[in-house]
């Protein structure tokens, strides 16, 4: 088991800027509330979860703030503000959190409809390796495309399509952001040298990119 519930601490992504989705998403209302505050409130309530970073635009911290004024928790929340990447935010974060968190979990705040089990399934994941993320075996077969032509079929039992959360030993996930460039933690972290599990994800904890994403977050909600 992890050594303790007080040292891990939650990374939440919020800077977005919601270009294939035309504004950002992460406030839209979705039901009776931001969309934020979905995830926002699994987080809050899972007991591993000790502090939680949330970063976003400067320009919305006093909203966020507000919002968060009218949940009932007694948990570390700080609101700070992200840099011009999804890296550089996310460094942020980790920078923020308490030096006593040995784990960093990252979740897509626009992933609303993650669960406790699986925050804790990554979290547990990290006992024997530098980090661990959720994600989901392809149903679907896989191509290599080169100018439109097939190069190869790849064997789809070895494809898993990344999710979050996503938790790492925050020293070892500091020193990767700090010297490599991409998107994706784990794929710094893989860069690094680092060690990193998967354990399964869920289709409901889908991230709402665009509109249609967004149509079926609300079948869900209603």
């Amino acid at each position: 088991m992890v050594k303790s519930i007080l040292n891990v601490g939650a990374v939440l992504p919020a800077a977005g800027i919601g270009a294939r989705f035309g504004e950002r998403k992460q406030f839209k209302h979705l039901g009776n509330k931001p969309l934020f505050l979905y995830a926002l409130n699994v987080f809050l309530k899972c007991k591993e979860i000790a502090e939680i970073v949330i970063v976003t635009n400067e320009d919305e911290i006093e909203y966020i703030y507000h919002e968060i004024e009218t949940l009932n928790t007694k948990k570390s929340i700080k609101v700070i503000a992200g840099g011009p990447r999804r890296q550089d935010s996310v460094m942020n974060g980790c920078t923020t959190l308490s030096s006593s968190m040995e784990l960093v979990t990252i979740h897509d705040i626009v992933r609303p409809f993650v669960t406790n089990d699986l925050i804790l399934s990554t979290i547990l994941g990290c006992k024997n390796n530098d980090g661990c993320i959720a994600a989901l075996l392809s149903n679907d077969t896989v191509k290599e495309v080169k100018n439109f032509n097939i190069v190869r079929t790849i064997d789809r039992n070895k494809i898993w399509l990344a999710q979050t959360p996503q938790t790492f030993n925050k020293k070892v996930l500091i020193e990767a952001m700090n010297n490599n460039d991409a998107t994706d933690e784990a794929s710094m972290v893989e860069a690094a040298g680092g060690v990193v599990s998967v354990t399964e994800g869920s289709v409901m904890n889908f991230k709402i990119t665009t509109i249609d994403d967004w149509k079926l977050a609300e079948k869900v909600v209603y």
